[in-house]
């Protein structure tokens, strides 16, 4: 007996073409940006200067990024921008995951009036004049640490990761009690594990928070040339493209740095260092996405 292939109304394949247009659309959209951004970077600087320069390098070259590499600052604000990263992402999972551990305990009183006060910080802040004499007072400024601390918990990552852990059935908190197991150990051995997924997701915002950020090295330690982060020497760079390059901005051989190529390769090729590294890290964060780790821990 054969089977016969039953065929989709045609409405509902015009319907399938149509979404598969506008999908192709937004990712033109969304990748030739990049794209062009890569081929500017990769293009001699002279030959940039003409323009028309799409998604494809027309003069193949790597001397952008040879000249941007030799630009000691960069190096070092690579250096820093990396171990803020690394050292803010981890430190602000483990005490946001904490915090939001600890509130969602049942018999822990104190929890609602916590979770008040930390939501009032989402939307009253005392200012930037008053936190820079607080970091001052604490004797932050021109050190590493006014990086990590001051974020150190955010109550938005905090309610995301609560709610999470509310998701997880408490007969697992239970069953680990009962085998004579402490709250530090069910949070290690049972909590953490079961919250891969919101951890991946809180891990990937800190990341780009702390990858992106400039204003606080602007504001802290923007006169400390050994604490500066890749951004703010990306942020100082533009600003030599942008209003001149005899322009001073506390930066080691800039100007003699942009005489070598065009101003637009230079920041293209920035880009395109900056951006490498957070687009490097998705993939591996990417699973964690997909489902929870909770789906039949427990079974009526």
């Amino acid at each position: 007996m054969k089977s016969s292939r039953i065929k989709a109304p045609l409405s509902e394949r015009m319907f399938d073409v149509l979404v598969l247009l506008v999908m192709l659309i937004v990712l033109v959209v969304t990748l030739y940006p990049f794209l062009n951004v890569l081929a500017i970077s990769l293009n001699d600087s002279t030959d940039t200067v003409r323009g028309g320069i799409t998604i494809w390098p027309r003069v193949f070259s790597f001397e952008n990024y040879k000249t941007v590499f030799a630009y000691k600052g960069l190096l070092t604000g690579l250096k820093i921008s990396v171990l803020r990263t690394v050292i803010g992402t981890v430190f602000g999972l483990i005490s946001a995951s904490m915090l939001a551990y600890t509130l969602s305990r049942i018999e822990f009183q104190a929890r609602r009036a916590i979770s008040v006060f930390l939501a009032m910080t989402m939307y009253i802040s005392g200012g930037m004049i008053p936190g820079y004499i607080l970091f001052r007072d604490l004797h932050l400024l021109g050190s590493f640490w006014v990086y990590v601390l001051p974020g150190l918990v955010s109550a938005f990552n905090v309610f995301i990761i609560r709610s999470f852990i509310d998701g997880i059935p408490y007969a697992l908190q239970e069953s680990a009690k009962l085998d004579g197991a402490n709250d530090f150990t069910i949070y290690w051995r049972i909590i953490l594990p079961l919250c891969k997924p919101v951890l991946a997701t809180v891990a990937l915002f800190l990341a780009v928070g702390q990858w992106n950020s400039w204003f606080d090295t602007y504001l802290f330690n923007g006169s400390k040339s050994s604490l500066t982060t890749l951004q703010y020497e990306l942020m100082k760079v533009l600003q030599s493209t942008q209003v001149g390059n005899n322009v001073d901005v506390h930066s080691q051989g800039l100007n003699s740095m942009l005489t070598k190529v065009s101003p637009e390769s230079v920041r293209m090729a920035i880009t395109i260092i900056v951006t490498v590294p957070i687009l490097a890290v998705y993939p591996f964060l990417q699973k964690y996405f997909v489902k929870g780790m909770t789906l039949g821990a427990v079974k009526a």
